[in-house]
């Protein structure tokens, strides 16, 4: 992938890159598979058999579900307090001054997310594998099979809380506020109500505009798209130069979104960390459909 028009290249590490630099960071595999279940929506399913089956050598197992999520809330993969997050960095051997480097086995918003928790919390020397395993794979890298490798513990503290995840209350006011662009990483079809798994109510969060998470990234790659490509879709969405809320089941797809906002420049993002699993169950807040 060319990085050319990106104002934050960095954010994103090249297969090529990361081969050459093991030994210097601290790889995360936060592969996680939704199991589609029409009574609960999905089952969270870690994939902690996919790294065990083979994993980017000196990789740790990060269960986005457990080890970087709220457990103690009804709603699934909510932001953790900033000592549980901690703590989950420490044990995997990160500290304040650690390159961090994420990827997925499945879809890429697992590591966007984990990438998004670390901005969160003030760590900004973290990036995506672009690509993830798959290209990783693709290339006939070397890979490790079996639990992880133990790493010394590391001293990881949180030096500074961004606030970029916003509850029901700052969505509710951004509805029909000109200057707030509400952003769905959904499919269309669940944009639009007629498809795909539902979190209540079918369709979108009235007002808001649809960027699927799934379309920012190059089918026969898994790369993402080159940033004059990325630019033109956010812009027709009416998200450029627009403080921006980005949702989606639940707050996990629309980390892709934000870490493309984030590299094209935007400073004013933020994740609604509920999305439609708290929204399209309160039938006080307003959704529209078609």
């Amino acid at each position: 992938m060319k990085m050319a028009g990106f104002v934050h290249p960095e954010y994103l590490v090249e297969t090529d890159w990361l081969a050459r630099h093991l030994g210097d960071v601290v790889v995360l595999d936060c592969t996680t598979h939704l199991i589609p279940d029409p009574r609960i929506t999905y089952i969270v399913k870690p994939g902690r058999e996919d790294f065990e089956h083979g994993h980017i050598p000196g990789a740790q197992f990060c269960d986005v579900s457990r080890d970087v999520s709220d457990t103690s809330q009804k709603l699934n993969f909510m932001r953790p307090s900033p000592e549980d997050f901690a703590a989950a960095m420490r044990r995997f051997g990160i500290s304040n001054n650690t390159r961090v480097v994420t990827y997925s086995t499945s879809n890429p918003w697992w590591a966007t997310r984990v990438w998004w928790l670390l901005r969160e919390f003030g760590h900004d020397r973290a990036a995506v594998l672009n690509g993830g395993r798959q290209k990783w794979t693709a290339e006939n890298r070397e890979l490790e099979a079996g639990s992880a490798t133990p790493r010394p513990a590391g001293s990881f503290t949180v030096r500074e809380i961004r606030n970029l995840m916003v509850g029901k209350e700052a969505v509710k006011a951004a509805i029909g506020d000109a200057r707030i662009c509400t952003l769905n990483a959904l499919l269309p079809a669940q944009h639009a109500g007629t498809g795909g798994n539902s979190y209540g109510r079918p369709g979108r969060i009235a007002g808001s505009v649809n960027v699927p998470a799934a379309h920012l990234i190059d089918p026969a790659t898994n790369t993402f798209l080159s940033a004059d490509e990325l630019r033109v879709r956010f812009d027709a969405a009416g998200a450029i130069g627009r403080s921006v809320i980005a949702y989606c089941g639940g707050g996990i797809a629309a980390s892709a979104d934000a870490l493309v906002l984030t590299m094209l420049g935007h400073n004013d993002v933020r994740i609604y960390d509920a999305s439609l699993s708290e929204w399209a169950k309160d039938e006080s807040l307003p959704m529209e459909t078609g």
